[in-house]
């Protein structure tokens, strides 16, 4: 393998061992743990919660008529009893309660609806759907099994399957993203009904006798038709990466969401809020690549930075001691309270390459993954993981995976106000851990030209997520654009650009979740100069205070920490972002 620059040994007077923490000082003083304000809804909210998990295990196969059924009548349910609830008689926290759990049972009561539109789009690729459903709810129900009847439907499934398959090519075409969604539902479909079968056989000896070769011919005409679904619909052959297709919502859903999220802004405005960000980090950039000698060519100066990486098997040395600077700096400016505890039990794990394709920098929380190449990678491959995960590039993100960012958060709800836990959203999680990226680089954490470089790569990059994700899903660029985009604008690596995109459009994540990550540090840091930067609270009361309140949309961290005028229909109106480009 051929480098373009000389692999760096790094070696820092942090790299020495750790000395043992006294066990005692993990023990807070009772003063920080009795006499906090409760509020009056916290069983309630952990009764609906539980009580929402315990119905999403009775009916665990999505887009069933049950579950829908279900799930629809338990939120209506709850809505009628929440509103038999006095809200003026509420304290501050049981008012923020109330209109939390009110605006999360409207939210989920919408993606019911949703998933209900989506599962209608699939219907027709999936005519077997009903009776795997209909076995499966059999069985949970605890209905004694008619071996004979029950191979009957098993076999009617084999059957629509294989017509499907032979059909695939005269039926009318789906899209390609309703084919993604229903080859893997296929999948799914075809993994419920091996878990109603395993159930059964081998301890039912009749049932064994009359279901085994059905269930064997149904499982492989599942499998099949999956398959042709990718490669002559969606256009991807077996072993190929996966394409990034995406499933786009589009503008009223986006509002829709924006609105359970508390931001009363459109998405068009929140493009134009992102670009008024992209352009600050690029004015930065032109000042820290002027510095380096690299005139206006910032991207140049990022492709210096790109080149200082650690040699192959040091990054976890490199990440163990760029996270305790971070802990030394935040704590020599008392900017949060950082337990004893905390500071001990995260650790490092490395990510795989295959997870690699779809996460190709840090991942953290408890503690943190992290993105190096290994043996069997390409050495393309090997020279972009280091290049993408060099040393200030990693020095502004180990600090958002760990503490203050992600693992200080994890630490601090897993002990105070658990019960908000299911209030979570990406714009307090994310976007806690972005806004100390802008507080430290407002603190003097970048040493030299060359961190503020990996600092504001960083920055760009959270500005540009906001820029392609919601053009995506407004219809207005394509995932081949969103990827050239980074490369061409944000100096990504391609293999890195093409994850990147990969990750935000075919994961799990929702449709405002890459916005998040700058939206919520934007909301965090126009919270900070009204309250701290005018006087009213300290840093380190501010933070605290945020972090033992538990997860919510930042606007209701905002109406705790000013005590703000709730009423039961309180509607969010902070205009966090000022006056619109």
């Amino acid at each position: 393998m051929r480098l373009a620059a000389p692999l760096l040994v790094f070696a820092a007077a942090t790299a020495t061992a750790q000395t043992s923490t006294p066990p005692a000082s993990y023990v807070p003083p009772l003063a920080t743990l009795l006499g906090r304000p409760t509020s009056e809804l916290r069983d309630l909210v952990e009764r609906v919660t539980v009580d929402q998990r315990a119905l999403q295990r009775r009916y665990p196969v999505e887009y069933s008529t049950a579950r829908l059924t279900a799930l629809r009548g338990f939120y209506t349910a709850w809505q009628a009893r929440l509103r038999e609830v006095d809200f003026d008689k509420l304290g501050p926290e049981g008012k923020v309660d109330y209109l939390l759990l009110a605006n999360r049972l409207s939210e989920q009561l919408a993606l019911e609806g949703r998933a209900a539109a989506r599962y209608a789009e699939m219907q027709s690729l999936l005519p077997f759907a009903g009776t795997i459903m209909e076995l499966f709810e059999s069985r949970r129900a605890m209905l004694t099994v008619n071996a004979e009847a029950s191979s009957r439907q098993v076999s009617r499934i084999a059957d629509q399957a294989a017509r499907a398959l032979r059909t695939i090519d005269s039926a009318p075409k789906p899209t390609k993203i309703v084919a993604f969604r229903a080859a893997q539902e296929v999948l799914d479909l075809r993994q419920t009904l091996k878990s109603w079968y395993d159930f059964y056989t081998g301890y039912d000896p009749l049932f064994t006798w009359w279901a085994k070769a059905p269930h064997e011919r149904a499982a492989d005409q599942l499998q099949r038709y999956a398959r042709a679904l990718r490669e002559k619909v969606v256009g991807v052959r077996e072993g190929e990466d996966e394409p990034i297709i995406g499933d786009p919502i589009g503008r009223a859903a986006l509002i829709e969401d924006l609105g359970y999220e508390m931001i009363p802004y459109g998405p068009e405005d929140l493009v134009k809020v992102a670009q008024r960000e992209f352009a600050w980090c690029e004015a930065e950039m032109l000042k820290a690549s002027r510095a380096m000698g690299f005139g206006d060519d910032w991207k140049a100066a990022i492709e210096k930075v790109k080149n200082f990486h650690v040699e192959p098997g040091k990054q976890t040395d490199l990440v163990r001691d760029l996270a305790r600077e971070a802990v030394e700096f935040i704590e020599r400016r008392n900017l949060v309270t950082v337990p004893p505890l905390a500071k001990d039990d995260w650790w490092i794990e490395m990510m795989s390459p295959e997870r690699q394709k779809v996460a190709p920098f840090f991942l953290g929380g408890a503690n943190i993954i992290v993105a190096y190449p290994t043996d069997a990678m390409s050495d393309e491959d090997k020279l972009m993981s280091m290049r993408g995960n060099n040393i200030h590039f990693s020095r502004a993100t180990v600090q958002h995976e760990l503490i203050p960012g992600h693992h200080l958060q994890y630490f601090m709800t897993d002990r105070y106000s658990t019960h908000r836990d299911t209030f979570g959203t990406p714009f307090w999680g994310e976007g806690w851990a972005l806004y100390w990226e802008m507080l430290l680089w407002d603190q003097n954490f970048p040493r030299s030209p060359e961190d503020r470089v990996g600092m504001l790569f960083w920055r760009m990059h959270r500005a540009a997520r906001i820029i392609f994700s919601l053009n995506f899903h407004l219809g207005t660029m394509t995932p081949q654009q969103a990827i050239d985009f980074l490369v061409d604008r944000v100096g990504h690596e391609r293999a890195n650009a093409t994850a990147e995109v990969r990750r935000s459009f075919n994961g799990t994540y929702p449709p405002l979740y890459q916005i998040a990550y700058m939206m919520g540090g934007l909301q965090f840091r126009a919270l900070r100069a009204e309250l701290v930067q005018s006087g009213r609270m300290t840093d380190k009361a501010f933070h605290d205070a945020i972090m033992q309140g538990g997860s919510m949309p930042v606007e209701m961290v905002r109406a705790r920490l000013t005590n703000a005028r709730l009423t039961r229909d309180y509607a969010p109106n902070w205009k966090f972002a000022g006056a619109l480009p």
